[in-house]
This record gives structure tokens, sequence and C-alpha cells, in this order.
């Protein structure tokens, strides 16, 4: 039978710290502080903006909201990037993302200053983690680390699984495993004997989006399961890309969904943001 890993738990320790560091700073006449871009009136991405503008509150950090309407455009957008690039009193850019149709992603995210790239997507921060020469890491794989660390298991050495091959999170997920000397495979929709894959995991991390996905026959005895889905099923009702209750069974530390790795996400946004003041201050 698992042992929870309390995401509210181990975020709230790793905002106490970013909230130390930062009060820190004021003290020497230095204020900390991130910029956050909304574009039109997706109902989860106010959700995600106001959930951050609370831990900016919590972490003493500065927060500058910028909600812009559905029909703005990508040369207005970019403007708008170019601005905060250049204001001193922002240490951290995010642009929340989706994004409206008619404004490219990936122009957006190549415009942000890599120095204020605190969601680690650009181009130059992403190829960073790859040589493992990084100033930032992607908040939710790096939150992932934070509670696979606070288990007490060691990653050296372990076989590790990541199911899924995003940008966001499978890639550099398993970037960070190698990192430490995990053993990793990583499994995407073209997967072969998926099952039979998961089932060697010492550290199974699932993040393909689908409910319910991985089941107990794909789970090792004693594994580290590690859920980053965030899916909502017919009733409504919040939960992951693990059933929970039958892998729980097997498992020697689980996540829930939600208070496992959503959490995570923010309080590594925060502590992003505090690294780039930090590198910035060294200038």
């Amino acid at each position: 039978m698992a042992k929870i890993i309390d995401g509210k738990a181990v975020s709230a320790a790793v905002k106490e710290d970013v909230k130390k560091e930062v009060e820190a700073l004021k003290a020497n006449g230095v204020e900390v502080g991130l910029a956050v871009v909304i574009v039109g009136n997706n109902p989860a991405s106010r959700v995600y903006v106001n959930n951050k503008k609370k831990a900016c509150e919590a972490c003493s950090i500065n927060s500058y909201e910028y909600a812009l309407p559905e029909e703005t455009t990508e040369e207005e957008l970019l403007n708008l990037v170019e601005k905060l690039n250049n204001d001193d009193s922002v240490d951290g850019i995010l642009v929340q993302l989706p994004l409206p149709s008619q404004i490219d992603e990936h122009a957006i995210i190549a415009a942000i200053s890599p120095e204020k790239d605190v969601d680690a997507f650009h181009a130059e921060n992403v190829g960073k983690i790859m040589i493992g020469e990084y100033n930032f890491l992607p908040c939710t794989p790096a939150g992932v680390m934070e509670l696979i660390h606070s288990t007490g298991v060691t990653v050296e050495g372990k076989d590790c699984v990541v199911i899924g091959r995003s940008n966001i999170v499978g890639k550099p997920m398993a970037m960070l495993l190698l990192h430490e000397s995990g053993t990793v495979t990583i499994c995407h929709s073209r997967t072969k004997n998926l099952a039979d894959i998961c089932k060697r995991a010492d550290i199974l991390v699932a993040a393909v989006g689908k409910a319910d996905f991985v089941t107990a026959d794909m789970v090792k005895e004693g594994a580290v399961v590690i859920d980053v889905g965030m899916n909502r099923r017919e009733d409504g009702k919040l939960c992951g890309d693990v059933k929970y209750d039958e892998v729980f069974e097997k498992a020697s530390y689980i996540t829930p969904v939600p208070g496992g790795v959503g959490p995570m996400t923010i309080a590594m946004l925060m502590k992003n943001t505090l690294t780039a003041a930090k590198r910035k201050i060294k200038e």
C-alpha cells in the first residue's frame, strides 16, 4: 500500500523558502516581479492566472497582470513582450497558453528574453536543459523532481519510465531523470508493449492526458508513481492519468489528483522568478 506524496505540503515548503529569500532581497532594496499575460477569456487560463497571483502574494513577489482581449493581434502581443523584456521591475515573464488562433505561440515564446523566461520554454533554455547547464527548469518537471526527492528515493540507477513526450512535460522530465543518473524510457502513443515497459519502472511518471490510463497491471510492485495528468470525468470530478484506487495498492509512493503535482508547478514558477531576480543582481 502506497504512501501519499503530499504536493500541497511540499509546495508550501518551497514557497516558504522562496518567501524568505525574496524578503531578504527586499530588505536590501531589491524587489522581485513577475508579469503574467493572459489573452482572451479561457476559463481554465483565468483560474491558473489567479492561482499564480495568489502564489506571488504568498511569496512577497510583485505580480503584474496584463489581461488582453481575445482579438489581440500577434503584433500587439509581441510589442507587449518587448516592453516587458526591457522593464527592470519585471524579472519573469509568463504568457499563459493556449493563445487565440490568430497568434503563433512559437513566435511569442521565442520573443521572450531567455533571462526572463521563467517557464523555460524558450529554445535557448530548452537547449541548456539538454546539456545540463540550465538557469531555469520547466515548472512541472522540476516540481515532479521535488516530489520524488521528498520521498527519500534516489533516482540514480533506477528504471524510470515517462509516459508522454510533450515539450512541456515529457521530454524535459526525461532529461531531469537522466541528469540524476536514472535509466530512462520515454513512451508515447506509438509505443509497443507499453504495459510491459511500464511494469519495469521503479519510477513511473504519467503525463499522457487520458483519465485512468495507467492501471494496476501496468505498475511494478513498490514503484514510485507520479501522476501529472489533470483530466475531468463526465461527472465533472478531477482525476489524473492513473487509476488511483487500484494503483495505490501496488505503489510505494503515489501522488493524488488534485493535490499532487499541480501545486508544485506554481511553486517552481515562484522559485524560477526568484532565480531570475538573483541572476540579474549578479550581472
